[in-house]
């Protein structure tokens, strides 16, 4: 089965970024937020990631 990387269109809490990841990835979504949130608190990185994440990767509806 192909898997194609796109935003969750049913996991999602803000804009699905982390649900679309752990669904490619095949882990858990928690995992995922878990590590943006990490992320921005360290440097402020995550939130640059996430935002970039969500611009380039497509919708699934």
């Amino acid at each position: 089965m192909e898997r194609k990387l796109k935003l969750s269109r049913y996991d999602r809490k803000i804009a699905g970024v982390c649900g679309g990841l752990a669904e490619y990835f095949d882990v858990d979504s928690t995992v995922v937020r878990l590590i943006f949130a990490l992320l921005a608190v360290l440097g402020g990185c995550g939130i640059l990631a996430y935002l970039v994440c969500w611009a380039i990767i497509p919708r699934s509806w």
